[in-house]
């Protein structure tokens, strides 16, 4: 269930609105991205803010039950969230079933003491306040991967060419991928290659980017692009289901990820938030299976 034509896929609506003589414009096939990721598949997904084993378990057991392929779990609290015991069980669990976890690293400017993230213009955003705040993020990534992890999610371009750095040094491991997140994802085709060539293995884009966008992007880069289907309140709201098949032909290889709008945040997690994270995480893995729905009525599955 990773294929997705690039060209077979029925849009929604269609067949209805041309008998009515509202039928949109043929699709161009010079939009399609022709990229995959490796063994051919166009679309994979991704089931983020699993904050911990239990959390973990629960959208495993939610996927076997609705029949929702999982190719990636993601964490937003952080590495230093977790114990190593905590992290060890996540590696399992996922290894066990060939499912990739990625881990935030580090400390953040949203929980930084700077006052500019607070401002009308975000300052500098999530991104690493400092040598310490960097320093933070690669011993994340250090326990990380000693514990077994093989992806990590960073929100700083320093942060992101320093582990690259150390991973071409043989430092990391040669096989950790390094995802950017969502929260300083880029906004053209110039600074998504830039990301690439800083070391990125996987690319978030925001969720408001149009289509036209996404095949500019594609026009220059080939790396997997991420993207929330349902972006979280705090990332726009953003629903896009009803576009899945011409995200996928448009930007693939792309992963869906599965936020919520309308729900709290849960970081940095504590077991305060125990019952919210574990109902958001079952949530999740819903409306995967609400947007895979739709991809096989549309012929994109």
């Amino acid at each position: 269930m990773t294929d997705a034509s690039a060209t077979a896929a029925r849009r929604p609506g269609e067949q209805v609105l041309a008998a009515l003589g509202m039928g949109g414009p043929a699709l161009d096939p010079a939009d399609a991205s022709p990229h995959t990721f490796p063994g051919g598949g166009r679309w994979r997904t991704e089931i983020p803010s699993c904050e911990g084993p239990e959390a973990l378990a629960v959208v495993l057991k939610e996927s076997a039950r609705l029949d929702v392929p999982i190719h990636r779990i993601s964490q937003g609290s952080g590495v230093w969230m977790l114990t190593d015991a905590e992290i060890t069980e996540m590696v399992e669990a996922t290894a066990e079933r060939d499912i990739e976890l990625c881990l935030f690293t580090g400390p953040r400017g949203t929980w930084d003491t700077g006052a500019s993230v607070r401002s009308d213009s975000r300052g500098a955003g999530l991104r690493a306040r400092g040598h310490d705040a960097v320093a933070g993020c690669v011993e994340d990534a250090a326990r990380a991967t000693e514990l077994g992890v093989k992806c990590l999610l960073v929100a700083d371009e320093g942060v992101l060419w320093t582990l690259h750095r150390a991973r071409a040094a043989g430092i990391l491991p040669a096989d950790t991928t390094l995802k950017v997140s969502a929260l300083i994802g880029p906004v053209n085709p110039a600074s998504y290659a830039v990301y690439e060539r800083l070391g990125a293995d996987s690319v978030n884009v925001p969720s408001d980017l149009t289509l036209d966008h996404l095949t500019e992007i594609r026009r220059a880069s080939a790396a997997p692009m991420d993207m929330y289907i349902e972006a979280p309140d705090d990332l726009g709201g953003y629903v896009r289901m009803y576009e899945v098949a011409e995200l996928i032909r448009r930007g693939a290889p792309l992963y869906l990820k599965f936020g919520l709008s309308k729900a709290p945040g849960i970081y940095p997690y504590g077991h305060h938030l125990r019952e919210l994270t574990l109902a958001t995480a079952r949530e999740r893995v819903r409306r995967g299976r609400l947007a895979l729905d739709l991809l096989e009525r549309h012929g994109a599955a």
